[in-house]
């Protein structure tokens, strides 16, 4: 009986208690003239934040993609603010010492308009009050931009103007 009963106790102290961090997020994504254009959905990752994109509508070509600092979509989507850089750190994939946690690879949204794909971003998580949280008090957003990021030009990679916007809520 005594061994029974310290194996449960151990397995019950290694198994995580229910945080109060969401597992999951999900954002809706609107243009400048406030027309829905896809969704979002965001799960906790073991190695970072997972992006479940849903995108409808979009001009074809390459658009830059990033997490921004303010959870705020008012068209021309200048209230999201710049780039998510809890870290401090240069902008660009391509930047030496690393990338803002916002930087994300452009998607390139073929002739339909219509894009589905998965993107991880390593640089994240969703547990609130970690430095780099979705959940900060401000909020975060995710755009899109006109034109590809080129991963390097400090601060926003030459993406030209925002075009969707999509504030993450838990």
């Amino acid at each position: 009986m005594f061994l029974r009963t310290m194996l449960a106790t151990a397995l019950i102290s290694t198994v995580p208690l229910a945080s109060a961090s969401p597992e999951s997020a999900k954002a809706t994504f609107k243009n400048a003239a406030g027309a829905e254009v896809g969704h979002a959905d965001l799960v906790q990752a073991n190695d970072g934040v997972l992006i479940k994109l849903t995108l409808k509508g979009l001009p074809p070509g390459g658009h830059a993609f990033h997490v921004h600092a303010v959870g705020k979509c008012e068209a021309p989507f200048t209230t999201a603010g710049g780039h998510f850089n809890p870290q401090s750190h240069k902008h660009g994939i391509m930047a030496s010492g690393g990338a803002h946690a916002g930087d994300m690879p452009n998607l390139h949204i073929p002739a339909s308009g219509e894009l589905s794909l998965e993107v991880l971003n390593p640089a994240v998580t969703l547990a609130k009050g970690a430095p780099n949280s979705l959940f900060k008090p401000d909020g975060t957003a995710l755009v899109i931009h006109a034109t590809v990021d080129d991963y390097k030009s400090d601060p926003a990679g030459n993406a030209g103007d925002r075009i969707a916007c999509a504030g993450v809520e838990p």
